[in-house]
């Protein structure tokens, strides 16, 4: 695992592992919501046409359609921003392919305030959302590499899969090494003062905080948590037991989603544990002209990281500062 940002980046390694998948697995369908080079499957279009279904800006009716699909014995990859994947065809997802418990694939690319087109764009709540339904697993994945592995390790789930992916210039954290898993936490390093939780785009700027964090002299942990359901609550309950804090990271509301779901577990199994949940708050963000300044103005950069976790363990002095972290082109690093 490469540690510390920059980070190097991949373009399109969705689209690259499904086209792979694909070539093994025919039952494999590519849905897409009128976004198809948005959301990497061009790539799938131009090798399979035969197995590739423009839906249109319909995503209601697409999510039908995939629903009806997999009856039929299909596997279906149903393809659009996360926002047009779970807001707008909710009542589709929960009638044909949530009740039913059906192998359809749902991807959502350009999560919470990765967008800088506002409310409209932006899905705050798409995990919440997903996490709510019976049957279904819901995957926030942090880099290029867990992104190839969860392609292929969603394709054989009995029911319903929410995957939400960043869109563009996707960061290589991990090295080969790593080993993505539907049922396991993974810890990245053990702390005694603090842990930070981290899914999705959050991972990164979890992982700068730690490194700021551990050069004050606290101890730090990490956990990568990308599916959110089924939590890995066992392990998750492991690694909180070593630590006096706990702090959640996510791209996303604070309500309902990762950080929600690790206080549910907190609470349930009786820990008497500090969180802090680092989110967007109970708010709808604003459009911009990149999101870079989004994650800064709604709470969800290194600094806002670093901020709650030396307030969790109640540090009076002043927190540590994130250094920022220059990038050049072909480079990632979080705000």
């Amino acid at each position: 695992m490469r540690n510390l940002p920059p980070y190097p980046t991949e373009l399109k390694p969705y689209g690259r592992a499904l086209v792979e998948l694909a070539r093994t697995r025919e039952e494999i369908l590519c849905l897409s919501g009128d976004l198809t080079r948005q959301t990497e499957i061009d790539l799938f279009q131009d090798e399979f046409p035969e197995r590739f279904i423009h839906a249109g800006m319909a995503e209601a009716n697409m999510v039908s359609m995939a629903g009806a699909l997999a009856r039929r014995g299909f596997v279906p990859f149903v393809h659009t921003f996360g926002v047009f994947a779970t807001r707008r065809p909710l009542d589709q997802i929960v009638n044909c392919v949530a009740y039913p418990n059906l192998p359809v694939r749902l991807v959502g690319f350009m999560p919470g305030v990765s967008s800088p087109g506002g409310p409209s764009h932006q899905a705050i709540e798409d995990v919440a959302l997903m996490r709510a339904l019976p049957n279904m697993t819901v995957v926030d994945v942090a880099d290029a590499t867990e992104i190839r592995q969860a392609v292929g390790a969603i394709v054989d789930v009995a029911g319903p899969v929410y995957l939400r992916l960043k869109r563009g210039e996707i960061p290589v954290i991990f090295g080969a090494d790593h080993e993505f898993s539907l049922t396991s936490a993974q810890v990245l390093q053990s702390g005694e003062d603090v842990l930070l939780v981290a899914s999705g785009m959050m991972l990164s700027a979890a992982l700068a905080a730690a490194q700021v964090l551990g050069d004050a002299g606290l101890s730090v942990g990490v956990v990568n948590l990308p599916v959110i359901k089924p939590l890995d609550s066992s392990g998750l309950l492991a690694a909180i037991s070593d630590a006096r804090a706990v702090v959640t990271a996510e791209n996303h509301s604070v309500i309902g989603g990762l950080g929600s779901a690790v206080a549910e577990v907190i609470a349930e199994s009786g820990l008497a544990r500090r969180l802090r949940r680092v989110g967007l708050a109970d708010t709808f963000a604003e459009g911009a002209k990149d999101a870079t300044s989004l994650f800064r103005k709604y709470g969800l950069s290194t600094q806002d990281v670093v901020d709650a976790a030396w307030g969790a363990i109640e540090r009076h002095d002043p927190a540590p500062r994130a250094p920022v972290v220059e990038t050049t082109p072909g480079e990632y690093a979080p705000v």
